[in-house]
């Protein structure tokens, strides 16, 4: 399948942004920190940067914070150029983007996972067999599977829909990772955001796609989003998903098996704010500090996973003067 991009509006869009501290009360705060941060970037990070943004104002009302989310490729030249004091990122930071001055803290960890609409006509054999990991390769890389009979072995004679990203995005690096590749070489049509593909998936009952953890999952009933399925992976191979692979029902299970490495890295990876060498303004410091210790209390309950002490500690001694 040749790539084409789709075009698909989100309500976020490229230029969804959060701020806060728009009107400070300095009268009411302890706090004496003061100006403002720029964030852009990676569609997986946003929920939980807007949490912590919210938060952390609550304790520095004199500090304003704007968000947009646009991709991890936006986030990193973004910050680069000066643009934005922070960029988020999904991925790992390349060699040239450190030559260039990025400076990278890692923050919290999530992951990417496949998702098909729930009015696939093979559902019920997807969800009881899964996808391997070469199977997830022939119908991104290679293009060699093409119907749903194929793929399960099935009568099945309807053709699979690739999607994948049409924006640099850490999502579909870590996915094209994950098959031994980079984004460039997943086929598909291509389609704007985390939450484009969703819906572009969402609405196609032959689509497959995928999706960073929060954009897979309802953030009210932790359950899959109405409409989309998550695929669990076939991690034995056997042709069949086992109880200790079956922990997809809720975003609950599934963040637990990525802290405890039950879902394989990648798809799972770190995320990260990068600024250009290390933050020289006082409160892009201290919202890094409080992320560290005071916002890893928000991570679980965002659906995203916390980082282990020993990391905490590490990217801490970063931000030593």
């Amino acid at each position: 399948m040749s790539k084409r991009v789709l075009g698909i509006v989100w309500m976020a869009g490229m230029l969804a942004i959060f701020g806060c501290g728009r009107k400070p009360k300095p009268a009411s705060s302890n706090s004496d920190l003061r100006g403002s941060i720029s964030i852009s970037g990676a569609w997986a990070l946003y929920p939980m940067t807007v949490l912590w943004a919210q938060e952390f104002c609550k304790i520095h009302p004199a500090v304003q914070i704007d968000i947009s989310a646009g991709g991890a490729g936006k986030g990193m030249a973004d910050c680069l150029s000066g643009a934005a004091d922070l960029g988020m990122l999904s991925r790992a930071v390349h060699p040239a983007e450190i030559e260039k001055g990025a400076w990278p803290i890692a923050v919290t960890k999530d992951a990417v996972v496949p998702v098909a609409s729930q009015q696939n006509p093979a559902l019920e054999f997807l969800l009881k067999r899964g996808l391997t990991r070469g199977q997830c390769i022939d119908i991104w890389i290679t293009g060699s599977l093409k119907t749903w009979g194929q793929l399960l072995d099935t009568p099945h004679t309807e053709p699979i829909h690739v999607y994948t990203r049409s924006d640099a995005c850490g999502a579909a690096e870590i996915w094209a990772n994950y098959l031994g590749k980079n984004q460039e070489d997943l086929q598909g049509i291509g389609v704007f955001g985390d939450p484009g593909l969703a819906e572009a998936v969402r609405k196609d009952p032959l689509g497959i796609g995928f999706n960073n953890v929060n954009y897979a999952y309802d953030a009210a009933s932790k359950k899959p989003m109405a409409g989309l399925v998550v695929l669990p992976l076939d991690l034995n191979e056997n042709g069949r998903i086992d109880p200790e692979e079956s922990f997809y029902d809720t975003r609950e299970q599934l963040t637990a098996a990525i802290a405890d490495g039950r879902y394989p890295s990648p798809p799972a990876r770190p995320l990260y704010l990068v600024s250009k060498g290390k933050p020289a303004k006082p409160e892009v410091a201290a919202f890094l500090r409080w992320i560290l210790q005071e916002g890893q209390k928000f991570v679980e309950e965002a659906g995203y996973v916390p980082l282990a002490p020993e990391t905490i500690a590490q990217e801490l001694q970063k931000l030593e003067p």
